[in-house]
């Protein structure tokens, strides 16, 4: 096998191999995890639209009390110890993988606006120099219209931070992730 990192991949392609082989985590929250069981479907494409093979993103969110498992999340209740609150995937040859998880609980805000369920990303990709960081929302939550961060988002792109039911699958999520271009 050749490591040689072609003009795509400026990063190599190291880290997909390093820290997705052996550090994979599909599973954010047990099934003895309390809260609605979800599963997230994250799709990458690049900019002509072409599914991104060698992509990995990162997953944080809090269980479904809106407690981070986190030592930062300094509030006094315990988390739930079936909700890890992360999870790390490298994507498949069509771009995607897939995270068994709950829908996280509303998180304190700013000025006691609470923030609505959802999941904080990282995506790693070939081309990109840093990490992106981005949010994921659930499609017809009540209260997106109102959350704080949401709200920061021009109305006409918030349609790109919405996961949208799977209608052929129940409790199923997709999340589409665009590199580049208009969405």
């Amino acid at each position: 096998m050749d490591f040689v990192p072609i003009p795509s991949q400026t990063v190599g392609p190291y880290f997909h191999l390093g820290l997705t082989e052996k550090h994979s985590a599909s599973c954010i929250a047990s099934s003895t995890a309390n809260g609605e069981h979800v599963w997230v479907t994250c799709r990458v494409f690049d900019g002509d639209g072409a599914p991104v093979d060698d992509a990995m993103i990162e997953v944080w969110q809090a269980d479904s009390e809106g407690k981070y498992n986190h030592p930062d999340d300094l509030r006094e209740k315990q988390s739930d110890p079936g909700c890890h609150g992360f999870g790390r995937l490298g994507t498949a040859a069509d771009g995607s993988c897939q995270f068994e998880t709950i829908k996280p609980g509303s998180v304190p805000g700013r000025a006691g606006v609470p923030q609505v369920p959802h999941l904080n990303l990282a995506v790693f990709a070939r081309g990109l120099l840093n990490h992106l960081y981005t949010r994921l929302y659930f499609a017809g939550e009540p209260g997106n219209e109102k959350d704080p961060v949401l709200g920061l988002v021009p109305q006409e792109r918030r349609g790109t931070l919405m996961a949208q039911p799977d209608p052929a699958r129940s409790g199923h999520w997709c999340f589409d992730i665009h590199l580049c271009g208009a969405q």
